[in-house]
Formats: structure tokens, C-alpha cells, sequence
């Protein structure tokens, strides 16, 4: 059961997500649509650049409160009702963790992000309509262009 000290957890987490520099990197994750390993990692390992600045920031912001949850630090029904970013960021990168793991010779990257993900039968079902609609926003994006293209030719 949910206590007072979780509700104001979960509130802190909210709070930090809405720091400016952090809304940057939000909105810049938002926007990074990665459609191979070779795109995705020319962007995490471009050492310095903003981007990768915000890739780290909006990543380790996720793992650090995800490991809040494994701690047993906040509840972990109250967390999971109200974090669903948590499960965003997770799809755009599960595609690449084993890769990137491996090649970094990092295999405990984001496993706090994953196990809580991962963890439970919602979770799972959540990353499942997640990979669904960011296909759908792919799609559009996709269509987006098209038309773009086609007033640029008309």
C-alpha cells in the first residue's frame, strides 16, 4: 500500500522531469527515431555533443527511478499507475540494448529501466500497445514527409 512518503516521491520524480534542461532533453528523446544500430549509436556515442548530453539525461533519469522501485524505495504499484514515460523510453531503446550492451562491454546498462519495464505482466502488455503506437507514429511521420516533399515538387 501506497504511503504519503511515496505520493511525495512520485511528485519529486514529476518535478524533476519538468526542469528545463530536462524538458529539453525530453522533447529531444521525444523526437530521436532511430530506424537502425548504426543510427542509434552514432548519436549515443557522439561523446559531447547535446545530443548525446540528453540521451544520457533522459536514460539515466529513467534507470535512476526505476532502481527506486527495485529498492522498494517507493511503491511499485503507485509508480508503474503513474510513470508511463518510463515505458516510452524503454521501447525506443529495446531494439539496440543487446547490442549496445555488447558492444559497450556493458551488460548492466539500463537493467533497473528493463526489469521494471519488463517486470510484470502489465508492464509487458504496455511495452506491447508502446511498440504499437510508435509505429503508428512512424506512419505518420512517414506520410508527413511525403506530403512535405510533394508541395516542395508541385
Amino acid at each position: 500500500m501506497a504511503t504519503p512518503a511515496d505520493a511525495e516521491l512520485v511528485l519529486k520524480l514529476y518535478d524533476l522531469r519538468r526542469e528545463a534542461k530536462m524538458r529539453d532533453a525530453r522533447n529531444w528523446f521525444a523526437n530521436f527515431n532511430p530506424t537502425s544500430y548504426e543510427e542509434f549509436v552514432k548519436t549515443i556515442f557522439a561523446w559531447g555533443s547535446q545530443e548525446n548530453a540528453y540521451f544520457r539525461q533522459v536514460t539515466g533519469y529513467w534507470d535512476m527511478a526505476a532502481s527506486l522501485v527495485l529498492h522498494g524505495t517507493i511503491d511499485k504499484k503507485l509508480f508503474l499507475d503513474t510513470q508511463g514515460e518510463l515505458w516510452f523510453v524503454y521501447t525506443k531503446l529495446k531494439p539496440y540494448l543487446a547490442q549496445m550492451r555488447q558492444q559497450l562491454n556493458s551488460p548492466e546498462a539500463f537493467k533497473h529501466l528493463e526489469e521494471v519495464a519488463t517486470g510484470s505482466p502489465e508492464g509487458q502488455e504496455r511495452i506491447r500497445l508502446m511498440e504499437e503506437r510508435m509505429k503508428m507514429f512512424a506512419q505518420m511521420r512517414a506520410q508527413g514527409q511525403q506530403a512535405q516533399a510533394a508541395k516542395k515538387t508541385a
